[in-house]
């Protein structure tokens, strides 16, 4: 018993190190990401400056992309801290270590601390974790709630315990206050097969008609729903529900389609370093059925993935929904595996990246983005001897795993460890630096110099606004306006005078 209580604290050490390493520690080093990033935050920064705690706005404009949760947690941030990176990624940053830490704890409750451990290791260093569990978007504290309802969902199923009823009620509110329908669907829709396998499709109603978890779900969730529509009536309708709910399916938006195997090449890369142990748990299907927990688990990856590969847009992100319930599977799998297919392909992925700049030098002439294009040009001033010299020192030390004779456990630690420094420390910082960073120069330069009324011209970068704390103009521009825009936008002006310039970014002032 002792024995097993000082394990469980050695991991929850090593959890929580891990934590601190991949999500709070890079919280400021790089500037906003476009789009998202910059959306959210600049509606953040337009509700402070506004004073409307109900109604988003972007540019002055409505902005029904999303429920109010994550622009309350990120303006309570914003009070406190102020308005930078690290004030505006904290919320989603603590949302994702309470995610990291419901499943060791879920984990250990039904299965054991060893597999619950290395279940969040899993979770915590895997590269698409990594991007989106400190961003200043709404996909973190999303998760945490789809997670924790699910959790106590099964939890019900097993126990058929009323807490873990309410507490499921809860979490979907919170989860519809976040990003609306989708964290009623995937509980109800994976609830729905499980039990009904299982034949307790009548327990499954019941569960569904609870009277008191119904009134905890409306108590949470309703109220704001009430108010924005009373606030902005018909316009909220066909902005939230029809537009970014039922149109997302139906159809693609913003461009963003892809095909029914989309999702295939984004699970590979995104469960990265841990691969191998993903596609392991998804193989194994049919000695599922005979296990409650991961037949519910598998059901609730299989339909995640099944469902948006079906939808009209996708995103990248939208598959991590079901990556909860992946890592758990996955986790059942350590104990036998061959540690080549395991560093091999996170070598592979460091080597690309160490010649990165290479690679898209030589297909520079295949790129039909005229921006990418000068991306690619002043990519080496960015991706400099540093970030190739760092690399190259995780390039040797993963070499150093697969020679020496080192504990299997040991192993994945030192792997995860690896991911996580690439992704926070050498990669995302190089490409803020070349991508973003002039973005917030320009930003902060224009707001140091009081320039009023910027024309934002054939570009739309949101991050631009909240370092500038102004809103921007979309217009055509006459003699005498700033503009920022991209460099290759210049051509569109017989005269002007450049006041900032870097990479692939200008902030001018037109002459003529």
């Amino acid at each position: 018993m002792l024995e097993t209580v000082y394990r469980e604290k050695n991991y929850l050490k090593i959890l929580l190190l891990f934590i601190i390493i991949a999500f709070f520690i890079p919280l400021g080093f790089v500037p906003l990401f476009d789009l998202d990033e910059g959306a959210f935050s600049e509606a953040t920064r337009e509700m402070l400056v506004g004073g409307d705690y109900i109604t988003t706005y972007l540019n002055g404009e409505l902005r029904f992309d999303k429920p109010i949760l994550i622009y309350w947690f990120q303006l309570l941030s914003v009070k406190s801290f102020g308005l930078n990176e690290f004030a505006l990624r904290l919320p989603s940053a603590i949302a994702g270590a309470l995610w990291a830490l419901a499943i060791f704890e879920f984990t250990k409750r039904v299965i054991n601390n060893k597999t619950a451990f290395f279940a969040t290791i899993f979770m915590i260093s895997s590269l698409q974790i990594n991007l989106i569990a400190k961003a200043s978007i709404a996909d973190a504290l999303l998760n945490l709630f789809i997670a924790l309802s699910m959790f106590y969902i099964y939890l019900y199923f097993k126990n058929r315990d009323k807490k873990s009823l309410y507490l499921t009620f809860l979490f979907i509110g919170l989860g519809t206050l976040t990003k609306g329908p989708v964290a009623i669907m995937i509980p109800f829709i994976v609830s729905l097969i499980l039990f009904s396998i299982r034949g307790e499709f009548k327990e499954w109603l019941k569960m569904l008609f609870n009277f008191k978890g119904i009134l905890i779900f409306l108590l949470v969730a309703l109220p704001w729903y009430i108010l924005e529509y009373m606030a902005q009536g018909q316009a909220f309708i066909d902005g939230f529900f029809l537009k970014h709910n039922l149109s997302r399916f139906s159809s693609a938006m913003e461009t963003h389609s892809g095909s029914i195997f989309y999702f295939i090449p984004v699970l590979i890369i995104g469960v990265m370093p841990f691969t191998y142990f993903a596609l392991k748990a998804i193989r194994n299907i049919k000695s599922y059925f005979r296990d409650d927990l991961k037949l519910y688990l598998f059901i609730w990856f299989a339909f995640v993935f099944i469902f948006f590969s079906l939808s009209g847009t996708k995103l990248p992100h939208y598959i991590i929904y079901g990556y909860t319930p992946l890592f758990i599977l996955s986790a059942l799998y350590i104990k036998e595996f061959n540690k080549n297919w395991l560093i091999y392909p996170l070598l592979i992925f460091l080597t690309l990246l160490l010649f990165l700049p290479d690679i898209a030098t030589v297909f520079k002439s295949s790129i039909r983005d005229k921006l990418a294009v000068v991306l690619v040009e002043n990519a080496y001033r960015t991706f400099d001897i540093w970030y190739r010299l760092s690399l190259l020192a995780l390039i040797i030390s993963l070499i150093f795993m697969i020679i020496r004779d080192i504990k299997k456990e040991t192993l994945l630690l030192g792997v995860g460890l690896v991911m996580i420094v690439v992704v926070n420390f050498v990669a995302i910082p190089a490409y803020g630096k070349l991508m973003q960073q002039p973005i917030k120069e320009a930003g902060l330069l224009a707001k140091k110099r009081g320039y009023k009324n910027i024309i934002m011209y054939k570009i739309n970068n949101p991050s631009f606004n909240v370092y500038y704390e102004g809103l921007v103009l979309k217009q055509k521009p006459n003699n005498g306006d700033i503009l920022f825009t991209k460099v290759t936008k210049l051509k569109d002006f017989k005269e002007y005078r450049v006041i900032y310039r870097k990479n692939g970014f200008a902030l001018i002032k037109v002459l003529l």
